[in-house]
């Protein structure tokens, strides 16, 4: 389980684990913007989402202007979702139009995949392979990385 951090303006900023988030609550660094529910560790509300006490300047995460490609973050974009049959526990990354055919390895030309519906696919496109895409991909935004349960 982990827990959302945010900025001091709310902005998402990345995930920790329970344990280093209450370190974080007892440095008081941060405090609990959600909880879950009754539960507690100690005095502290079990987090779901922490809000930094003061602001951290994030300019080096936005240099690029783009988030920066990975078959992990291809997986978290998609929810770990099969782009082709639609289930859960996607576990690897498919190439929509094939490296080999001039496809390239990029945020808009990759999808969550079973490692089954990736080999059915092979060297094919969706159209070819009779497959066609449940959703297009996108670049996504670092909230849309963050923000997972």
């Amino acid at each position: 389980m982990s827990v959302i951090v945010l900025n001091a303006s709310y902005e998402p900023l990345h995930t920790v684990s329970i344990q280093h988030a209450i370190r974080m609550l007892v440095r008081e660094v941060a405090v609990v913007e959600e909880a879950h529910g009754e539960r507690t560790i100690g005095p502290f509300p079990v987090p779901r989402v922490l809000r930094l006490v003061r602001y951290v300047v994030t300019h080096w995460r936005y240099a690029g202007g783009r988030m920066k490609y990975s078959k992990h973050g291809v997986l978290r974009r998609d929810k770990f979702r099969c782009a082709y049959c639609g289930l859960e526990n996607a576990d690897t990354m498919d190439h929509v139009q094939p490296r080999s055919r001039g496809g390239r390895t990029e945020w808009l030309n990759a999808v969550a995949a079973h490692a089954a519906c990736n080999e059915r696919k092979g060297n094919r496109t969706p159209g070819e392979a009779n497959m066609p895409l449940l959703w297009q991909p996108w670049v996504p935004t670092r909230a849309e990385l963050v923000i997972q349960t």
